[in-house]
C-alpha cells in the first residue's frame, strides 16, 4: 500500500468531512478511495477502444414515464428489443396510478451500450432518465466452462 498527502483549504476539507459523515465511511482514506475509483472508472468508459480504455461495458439505465401514454411504452419496448443483443434484463416497477420506473440493465461494447443508454433516457415521454456505467476488464464475450463440473442437458426420454 502506498501513502501519499495532499492538501485541502478549510472550506473545501469541512465538506469532504461532511461528505464522509453522510455517506457513512469510517475515514478519509476510505472516501479517498472510493472517489478514485469512481473517477478511474469513468476514465475509462470510452467510445474508441484504446490502450487503458473500456471495451466493454455494463449499463444500469432507468427512467420514470407515464404508462397511460402508450405511445412512450411501445417506443420504450421498440429499442429495447431493437437492442436485444444487449439488454440483459429490466425489471417495471408501478410508482403510483400513473407512474412506472424502468431499469434496464445492458451489456456489450461500451459505444454500443451508451448510445443505447442514452436513446432510452431521451426517448418523448421518458422522464427522470439516469445512466450509470460500468466498464468491464474482459472482453465481455461469453466463455466456455471446462468439463469439470459442466452441466449436461438431456433431452426426455419418450
Amino acid at each position: 500500500m502506498q501513502r501519499f498527502t495532499i492538501s485541502l483549504d478549510d472550506g473545501l476539507a469541512l465538506e469532504f468531512d461532511q461528505l464522509i459523515a453522510d455517506k457513512g465511511y469510517i475515514n478519509r482514506s476510505e472516501a479517498v478511495r472510493d472517489l478514485l475509483r469512481s473517477a478511474l472508472g469513468s476514465a475509462t468508459l470510452d467510445t474508441a477502444p484504446r490502450k487503458g480504455k473500456a471495451a466493454w461495458c455494463v449499463a444500469n439505465v432507468s427512467y420514470v414515464y407515464d404508462h397511460h401514454e402508450r405511445t412512450v411504452t411501445s417506443r420504450v419496448l421498440d429499442l429495447q428489443h431493437d437492442h436485444h443483443d444487449l439488454v440483459i434484463t429490466t425489471l417495471h416497477t408501478h410508482l403510483d396510478h400513473d407512474h412506472c420506473l424502468e431499469t434496464v440493465v445492458l451489456r456489450g461494447p461500451t459505444a454500443a451500450v451508451q448510445a443505447c443508454a442514452e436513446q432510452l433516457v431521451a426517448l418523448r415521454g421518458v422522464r427522470h432518465g439516469n445512466v450509470h456505467m460500468v466498464p468491464l476488464d474482459a472482453t465481455g464475450e461469453r466463455h466456455a466452462h471446462g468439463t469439470a463440473g459442466a452441466h449436461t442437458h438431456h433431452k426426455p426420454r419418450n
